[in-house]
């Protein structure tokens, strides 16, 4: 039975129950392990709150550039989007925070992880599997899985019996998830997918039909596919991704409300706020398209898919994302430049790039006259392209189209 429980805490409803239920359940001491991923929220005031709750101790760190630097920058350079659209903002920081739990288990001598995800999210996989990567012999308590707690009207039943002080009501009962990448919003009438998001759910982003009328120019410097400064001044990467956030913000950019495949088997609707990433993505595919070859393009495009998958799914700590971070830091080690994004009415739109590597060669590809190219030279090259086609018809096969 463990003794000693590091708690990933978050300060919200599920996880300021879970303390006073894991000293309940198990008699152990409960740390509550704070990472700062950029959730907005007041750290100080969920510190005392893990305390009153129960816990033993609460230990804090600001993972912000971190998080940005090590997780979400090398996933921008890969082009990771799952399922076209989402952004991967809580995927990324799970990771983040597992780490850090792990580290403050091995430092207090702790025998226990515990994470207060639900049994029919993604998240449970995500910081189990970190779990498993990192600290193997480490018990993984999950309360969710096992309490009597079947909905946040009885999550928010439990905590007022045991005098939990928490923040949400039942009348804004949305799950929520916040880090420097994105918000999140589930749940309440959001589960019926026909129902539209209501105006008063946005948190981050304005309405893209009250932003400014004019637009907006950012200039997003990259090296090697790394993002590394904003309207020519270099940044960290807390600090960038701030900038591109409140940018973003302005203009209304990074609302995507999509219908997602949960990894346990089910769909799920989630509305999504991701700013300052949606300017990345955009700035980074506009960059690639002068620095990689064609092979290497379509190919690092696929591979976007598999790594995508892998984030999502929770395998951050595998070695396939290792390789597959070795092989995008190759093709990308000359996506170096700069691409300027309009940003206006909810859209954020490559306008310009340049790169002192580029591919792209205006006196190959001009319209006018030229003195490299000859154009003879498409004769010979489409002939041989063609040559199949031309063998499948002079031998008398069936061509595309024609019955057997």
């Amino acid at each position: 039975m463990p003794k000693r429980i590091a708690l990933a805490y978050s300060g919200g409803l599920d996880t300021s129950c879970a303390i006073p239920w894991l000293k309940e359940n198990y008699d152990a001491e409960v740390l509550a392990v704070i990472a700062d991923v950029g959730q907005n929220e007041d750290l100080q005031a969920a510190s005392e709150k893990a305390i009153a709750s129960g816990a033993s101790a609460v230990f804090v760190e600001d993972l912000r550039d971190e998080f940005v630097g090590n997780y979400v920058f090398p996933a921008v350079r890969a082009g990771a989007v799952y399922e076209g659209r989402y952004l991967l903002g809580t995927s990324l920081a799970r990771p983040t925070i597992a780490k850090y739990q792990v580290d403050i288990a091995r430092q207090e001598g702790a025998d226990a992880v515990a994470h207060g995800c639900t049994g029919k999210g993604n998240d449970q996989v995500r910081f189990e599997l970190a779990f498993h990567a990192l600290a193997p012999d480490l018990a993984v308590i999950a309360p969710w899985r096992l309490w009597d707690i079947r909905s946040r009207e009885d999550a928010l039943a439990y905590a007022a019996h045991h005098g939990v002080p928490v923040e949400q009501k039942a009348g804004d009962l949305y799950s929520r998830d916040q880090n420097l990448l994105h918000l999140s919003h589930e749940g309440e009438d959001l589960e019926d997918p026909w129902n539209a998001p209501p105006a008063s759910l946005y948190r981050i982003t304005r309405n893209p039909d009250r932003t400014e009328p004019d637009p907006e120019p950012v200039d997003v410097g990259f090296e090697r596919g790394i993002p590394v400064a904003v309207d020519g001044e270099r940044l960290a990467p807390a600090a960038l991704l701030t900038r591109l956030n409140e940018a973003g913000a302005r203009h209304g950019v990074g609302r995507v409300d999509i219908v997602e495949n949960r990894l346990v088997g089910m769909k799920s609707r989630g509305v999504y706020e991701t700013p300052g990433g949606t300017i990345l993505h955009e700035a980074k595919a506009a960059l690639q398209s002068l620095t990689l070859d064609r092979a290497t393009d379509h190919f690092a495009a696929s591979v976007a898919l598999r790594y995508a998958e892998l984030v999502y799914d929770g395998k951050w700590f595998s070695a396939l994302r290792e390789a597959l971070d070795a092989f995008f830091a190759e093709a990308h080690r000359n996506t170096t430049g700069t691409v300027r994004v309009r940003l206006h009415r909810g859209v954020a739109q490559a306008v310009g790039r340049r790169s002192p590597k580029s591919l792209y060669r205006e006196d190959f590809a001009t319209f006018g006259a030229d003195e490299v190219y000859r154009q003879s030279d498409a004769e010979g090259f489409i002939r041989l392209f063609g040559l199949p086609e031309r063998i499948r018809r002079l031998s008398g096969a069936d061509s595309p189209g024609e019955e057997s």
